[in-house]
């Protein structure tokens, strides 16, 4: 092909990363989703995508009811207060506001309509299964990681019971209450015939360990997470620490798991929003550099929640080859902050980083921020790969595959030691004349 003009050149990469970008298959390294069997615990639906705490804290902007009054509201009476502020009463120009637009569009449905009950009674005819299917292929997700607590009773349930996996969907155990909050965590364990004792003796490490064993075994994990507030250090004297350092990292070496760690949350700024409520503080990432240098033998993935942290993370990313950095998560997943984190992670760091995660703690959710995080991606690469091609590097269009799928998913693979999608294979494109 012929790029000498510099106008086609612009013209034929822009079509090429577009098109490679648009078919590339996604893993959604870290949602709030469940495998369909839990039941309730997979949430779908128009309601469910109103009552979204991204949408409940912009909602309460404007809605002037007291927050308990609120709460005691049904599900669907909250979600008509937010529908009607939100996409009535304003233009829906948020992020969030804009993901249902790019939904009910992708669905086949008019959201200029404005009919609420029309839309739940459209979404009450999908059998839950096909919506799933329907929803990841809108989405171009191959695979969906959930977020599994042993510490959660309604999630207990199921486990106890077991269940038919559905192979799209992996599991990853997490253990905040473990880490952040054991004196109240070791009753509970204590209950489920732990010999924790008193004090975080060797004995209890053990016991520790083998409950780590245990839930890894029974929810088939693939990966260990946590997430941290602002404030948490390592070293420290803390219970924290000692159970990382006594438990839970040598879990991870002897079961070859990465340990996540999604840094930068201020839990419950405003109580009174509930899950709405949570907040952000720059994290203190000397933690991550001390547990990265400390502990060569252990793998790290790591997301930090503040701005101001992501210049800092790629630099550590850099430095440390155990340290694997992914997604753009919660408050920084807008399309200008993707736009900017992206551009600098594919500055320092290659492809050896994972673009994005959804998040998605509605099932829908995956379609838009899939859909709309595509676009902003797209756009940074067409802008590298110009440059390559300026300097005399003009990339096939397998290779932009290549790329491409190593920022949804094929880096991620690697730092796992695990292959679950197929490598894309060439697809011709028509070049223009």
């Amino acid at each position: 092909m012929n790029l000498d003009r510099p106008e086609f050149k612009w013209q034929a990469l822009k079509k090429m990363v577009e098109r490679a970008v648009r078919q590339s298959p996604i893993l959604d390294i870290h949602t709030h989703l469940y495998d369909p069997a839990m039941g309730e615990l997979l949430l779908w639906g128009i309601d469910e995508m109103l009552v979204y705490h991204y949408l409940l804290a912009e909602g309460f902007r404007h809605i002037q009811m007291p927050y308990e009054n609120f709460w005691r509201l049904r599900k669907e009476e909250q979600a008509e207060l937010i529908w009607k502020e939100l996409f009535i009463e304003h233009s829906p120009v948020s992020e969030a506001c804009r993901g249902v637009l790019t939904i009910l569009h992708s669905l086949g449905l008019d959201p200029k309509e404005k009919d609420l009950p029309a839309l739940r009674n459209w979404f009450q005819q999908w059998d839950p299964q096909a919506h799933i299917t329907r929803c990841m292929e809108l989405a171009g997700v191959h695979r969906i990681y959930m977020t599994n607590s042993p510490f959660d009773a309604a999630e207990l349930a199921y486990w106890a019971k077991g269940w038919a996996r559905d192979e799209r969907f992996a599991a990853a155990l997490r253990l905040d209450p473990l880490l952040l909050d054991w004196h109240n965590t070791a009753p509970q364990l204590a209950e489920q015939g732990y010999d924790v004792g008193e004090g975080l003796v060797e004995k209890t490490l053990q016991e520790i360990r083998r409950f780590l064993n245990e839930w890894t075994d029974i929810m088939e994990a693939h990966y260990v997470m946590v997430s941290l507030p602002p404030n948490f250090t390592y070293p420290s004297a803390s219970d924290a620490a000692a159970i990382l350092e006594g438990a839970v990292l040598p879990h991870c070496r002897e079961r070859n798991l990465p340990l996540a760690l999604m840094m930068g949350v201020e839990r419950a700024v405003n109580p009174a929003l509930r899950l709405a409520g949570d907040g952000v503080g720059r994290a203190d990432l000397s933690a991550l550099k001390n547990l990265c240098a400390d502990f060569p033998g252990n793998r790290f993935l790591a997301t930090a929640l503040s701005r101001e942290n992501q210049h800092e993370l790629c630099v550590l990313a850099r430095k440390f080859r155990n340290l694997h950095i992914f997604g753009c998560w919660w408050f920084t997943n807008t399309p200008s902050l993707i736009d900017e984190i992206t551009r600098m992670r594919l500055e320092l760091l290659g492809w050896s980083f994972t673009a994005q995660h959804s998040d998605a703690r509605v099932l829908e959710h995956i379609i838009y921020k899939w859909q709309h995080t595509r676009e902003t991606i797209a756009a940074a690469l067409v802008d590298k790969y110009v440059d390559m091609a300026a300097a005399g590097w003009e990339p096939t269009f397998k290779e932009v595959q290549r790329d491409v799928w190593q920022l949804f998913g094929g880096a991620f693979e690697e730092f796992l030691g695990v292959r679950t999608v197929p490598e894309a294979a060439p697809d011709p494109i028509d070049w223009p004349e």
